[in-house]
């Protein structure tokens, strides 16, 4: 495996998590959304990722192989006089867990920080293999 695999490498994290980033902001965005563009209430979203061969030979990598509906129950909370409360008087709301989303938000930064950091050393490596025959 060549040094210049590691960039594939860790490009490709980089990309999932920044993904991965973005549906979490979208989940906090709409964690108190009675309802979404559909009509209906906001389900939370989740990425799913896989493995990937990537540009350079022998080298994996990470993709997002989708974006899936978190199925845990969407919240009832009980509003009779919201305008989107039903017959018992509770309207369904997102099945965003907050504190979920906050670890994911950070497990997928330092994610992202630690690829940045391994391309950072193996730049600083290959710029020092340049200068052993000087």
């Amino acid at each position: 495996m060549s040094l210049f695999n590691v960039f594939d490498i860790a490009s490709s994290s980089m990309t999932a998590q920044s993904q991965r980033l973005n549906i979490v902001a979208s989940n906090l965005a709409n964690a108190d959304s009675a309802t979404s563009s559909t009509g209906e209430a906001y389900r939370s979203r989740q990425v799913v990722f896989s493995t990937m061969q990537t540009a350079s030979e022998n080298a994996n990598g990470v993709k997002v192989a989708g974006i899936v509906h978190a199925d845990s129950p969407m919240k009832k909370v009980y509003e009779p006089n919201h305008p989107m409360a039903n017959a018992e008087g509770f309207v369904e709301m997102p099945n965003v867990n907050t504190v979920d989303e906050m670890v994911n938000m950070m497990s997928a930064s330092r994610s992202y920080e630690n690829s940045v950091d391994m391309m950072n050393t193996t730049k600083s490596l290959l710029q020092k293999a340049l200068t052993i025959g000087q």
